[in-house]
């Protein structure tokens, strides 16, 4: 009895690795991630921001930070055939998930002026808010002070003020810059997620389609510029912790920014290849003087055979200035 136990247990074990090893064979193996001579993950190539993951989680979504694989298949067809409607509005990628999570026939944005076959190629997945923590999906609260800045950039929009001059209009309107970091890709992420990034052993440049921004991140571990130097792009230093790229950006011009930051705001950036054809790119957002907490969120690049053109927008293009200003005043 002993010794025929003994051979059902080798008879199970010999079979169980059999079936081991036939699993493996038919599992197809995970390229892995591209890597540049010094070992670090290779982060160059053409990447999109895709995603049609909404930037807070909507009410609809309360305690629920995933949908299931069922939802994302679901929705994406019926975006599909609301934005494939002649009559449908172009939508941001909030305006996207929402339409296609309430089932709209038509999506009307109250003051689109763009085709909505230009967003046809935003994918939903299981994310329901772009925010990562806090846990609730949502942006903290303001501080006043935060609010006070926030309300200055929303006069400061074509339309929205009478401002006295070009210095008096966001910068994203005078066609200077979207901010650092793009967070959600400014109109829709399809319509401006494109970026293209150049890396070497000392430098990763990180280049924005949309008005052609460019950002140069040191990796000589030197130190932040003096507090008095400050620009657009603020100053990124940049160091490697295992196979994640993190960039320590301080020094941003704050003036008129869209998040409402101070002279005090730290931005934290992570970099990570999780495979052939994804990077997950984190952003922690942290000034005291404009939330009640830092806070971070995560958009997925995507990569993508496609080219980056120039989009020439610029401060005085099409005389656009004067058209704002003209517009701005009435006359």
């Amino acid at each position: 009895m002993k010794q025929t136990f003994t051979s059902f247990l080798l008879a199970v074990t010999f079979a169980c690795q059999v079936y081991g090893q036939s699993a493996s064979a038919r599992k197809p193996a995970a390229k892995a991630i591209p890597r540049t001579p010094d070992g670090h993950p290779d982060l160059q190539g053409n990447w999109l921001n895709n995603s049609a993951t909404p930037f807070e989680r909507p009410k609809e979504l309360e305690g629920r930070p995933l949908i299931s694989d069922k939802e994302v298949v679901d929705l994406n067809e019926r975006a599909r055939r609301i934005f494939g409607n002649p009559k449908s509005d172009a939508a941001s990628a909030d305006g996207f998930f929402m339409a296609a999570w309430r089932n709209l026939e038509v999506y009307k944005s109250g003051g689109a002026t763009d085709s909505a076959e230009r967003v046809t190629e935003l994918v939903i997945d299981n994310r329901t808010s772009l925010i990562t923590d806090p846990p609730d999906g949502k942006v903290p609260a303001l501080t006043a002070a935060g609010q006070r800045r926030r309300a200055a950039y929303g006069r400061s929009r074509a339309g929205n003020g009478n401002p006295s001059g070009p210095e008096d209009i966001a910068p994203g309107d005078r066609c200077i810059t979207y901010g650092v970091p793009r967070v959600n890709g400014v109109y829709s992420s399809g319509l401006h997620g494109y970026y293209q990034i150049v890396q070497t052993r000392d430098e990763v440049v990180f280049f924005a389609e949309n008005i052609h921004e460019v950002r140069t991140i040191a990796l000589n571990g030197r130190p932040h510029l003096p507090a008095s130097v400050r620009s657009w792009s603020g100053d990124s230093t940049g160091h490697w912790e295992g196979d994640t790229l993190v960039v320590d950006t301080t020094n941003l011009i704050s003036t008129l920014s869209s998040l409402g930051i101070s002279d005090r705001f730290h931005l934290t950036e992570r970099f990570t290849r999780v495979a052939a054809d994804e990077i997950r790119y984190e952003m922690t957002f942290d000034d005291p003087e404009t939330w009640t907490k830092p806070w971070t969120a995560m958009i997925r690049l995507m990569a993508t055979p496609d080219r980056l053109y120039e989009t020439a927008c610029h401060e005085g293009n099409d005389r656009i200035m004067e058209t704002i200003l003209v517009g701005d005043r009435g006359k």
